[in-house]
């Protein structure tokens, strides 16, 4: 591929990267309800369908088949790597086995993707951050934390964006990306944990120069207007370098699903995907570390204790959940059922080794009347005893402030509230709660059709796309789920996400997260024991 056909690719993408993120992502989710839909003919015959079964089959196979069509609208001539002109007259197509010509596509969606997000950046750049008169506006403190590091992640962008595309002016069938990849993490991307990191102070600093400067909140929208930034909003801007760098990572897996096993390539691959890994850690521990501290140092000053003080703000300590339960008062008693103050409310603050009881008071304060050590803690869920004892469960403290054993009866609002509080007290008791890589059996999974921003700690933030293992669900509409590309695990609401029913899917999507994390698992072994000799 020439230079000059590849810079004509480049100058044809129309999409900014918002909008190819969200088509490219919608496209896997129709894929895999294509792929969902679609039954073995040895196995289920159309006699042997019931009307539910066969009815939401007939509904995604009317649809045209989804292509995961990165480029294609108005303003481009481009669609998928065997679509451009020098593929199409170079007659590879009639030599590369189906395999190959899928990894193809999978390697050209990261070069491509990579071109599309740095057009968005250069937007970021150019329409907003050098923009005169958010200049005049703006403090250099105030648009210093705004924008960040944004020009130093745009020059890694642009240098690596040259790689990719040297690479593939060599020749019209790509022979890798992965080791770019590799090389770029290692040596230029650590400027995306500086961004990341940065994001509290950013959304902070975002939300209050809203509110306390009408010029600033003018002209940002006025430049929200404009025909360049087709109708995205400035934030989505800002938090760019974040989602790069995570859907960099999937990827990279995209590719390592799709090269051979212990090939060159795969090797690459895994390489790629372990240092992608160890930078997107990097960026969520950036944002917990702030976002946590100041929540420390918040609940802190809230509490009044009427026990013995306890330290709260450590820097190995965060906040797991809050919330208010109802505390059932005096024996449980036929006399006590009738009387109106069965329970009271009580107040729990659960951090990652500690819980807190309280007693809120006037002033926005909480009274602290007992704690314990969270490995001290244990749960025991309440045989159901009619619809006053109803989300009821037992909290057994074995060692309490007063170096004693307590027991609370404590009353949920609902019972995926219930679940939530059990699992979070005590997760070491329930044992069925194990990571999806030791499971053999078959597990539910669930792709997320909507995306979900988590409202407390115990909760999981989703992209489109995402697929999960269901490890628990409520009656009232919540699961409790991890996901498979990166194992972390949250509540979320079931109207999130489409279950997938077909068992050969979830086979293949727990078969490729094995082939991932397993043989990350193999490769720090050897590490570690190249490191003893």
């Amino acid at each position: 591929m020439t230079a000059d056909s590849w810079r004509n690719l480049i100058e044809h993408i129309g999409l900014l990267y918002q909008e190819y993120r969200d088509k490219s992502t919608r496209e896997e989710i129709e894929t895999r309800r294509l792929q969902d839909s679609q039954t073995d003919p040895e196995e289920t015959s159309p006699s042997e369908e019931t009307p539910s079964e066969a009815e939401p089959t007939s509904t995604v196979e009317n649809k045209a088949p989804p292509q995961i069509n990165l480029l294609r609208n108005s303003n481009s001539r481009f669609n998928l790597w065997q679509d451009l002109p020098e593929v199409q007259s170079s007659g590879v197509l009639s030599i590369l086995q189906p395999d190959e010509i899928k990894l193809q596509e999978a390697m050209f969606e990261l070069v491509t993707s990579e071109a599309s997000y740095y057009k968005s950046l250069n937007l970021l750049v150019s329409h907003f951050m050098e923009n005169e008169r958010l200049k005049k506006i703006l403090h250099q403190s105030e648009a210093h934390i705004l924008f960040s590091n944004v020009l130093d992640v745009m020059a890694v962008s642009e240098r690596f964006l040259l790689d990719l595309e040297q690479r593939v002016e060599e020749n019209i069938v790509i022979s890798d990306v992965c080791d770019i990849v590799y090389q770029h993490t290692v040596n230029h991307f650590s400027v995306y944990i500086t961004y990341v990191s940065n994001q509290t102070y950013q959304e902070r600093a975002y939300k209050q120069l809203l509110q306390d400067k009408p010029a600033f909140r003018e002209v940002i929208s006025q430049l929200e207007l404009d025909p360049k930034c087709k109708g995205l909003s400035f934030s989505s801007f800002l938090i760019l370098p974040f989602q790069r760098i995570t859907r960099l990572k999937l990827l990279v897996q995209n590719i390592l699903k799709k090269v051979e096993e212990k090939s060159d390539r795969e090797s690459t691959a895994l390489d790629a995907h372990k240092e992608l890994e160890t930078v997107v850690k990097a960026c969520n521990e950036g944002v917990r570390k702030m976002s946590r501290t100041e929540q420390m140092i918040s609940i802190q000053k809230k509490l009044e204790f009427k026990i013995k003080s306890v330290p709260i703000i450590s820097h190995s300590r965060w906040l797991l959940k809050q919330g208010e339960l109802q505390q059932m008062n005096g024996p449980k008693t036929s006399r006590t059922l009738r009387t109106k103050k069965l329970f009271r409310e009580i107040y729990l603050f659960l951090f990652n080794d500690l819980l807190v009881i309280c007693r809120q008071i006037p002033g926005d304060k909480y009274q602290v009347f007992d704690s314990a050590p969270r490995g001290l803690l244990r749960v025991e869920e309440l045989e159901d005893q009619g619809q006053s004892l109803a989300n009821v469960f037992i909290l057994r403290l074995l060692e309490n402030a007063d170096d004693r054993e307590a027991s609370y009866m404590l009353k949920a609002s609902s019972q995926s509230e219930m679940k939530r509080w059990m699992i979070s007290l005590a997760p070491n008791r329930r044992t069925k709660f194990v990571s999806f890589t030791s499971r053999l059996v078959d597990c539910p999974q669930i792709q997320c059709v909507h995306p979900y921003v988590a409202q407390q700690p115990d909760e999981l933030s989703l992209e489109l796309a995402d697929v999960l293992n269901i490890l628990d669900k409520t009656d009232d509409g919540w699961i409790f789920g991890e996901r498979l590309h990166d194992q972390e695990r949250g509540w979320f609401p079931s109207s999130m996400g489409e279950e997938i029913l077909n068992p050969k899917i979830r086979a293949q999507n727990l078969k490729e997260c094995f082939r991932v994390h397993k043989s990350d698992d193999s490769q720090r072994r050897k590490l570690g024991s190249r490191n003893r000799q």
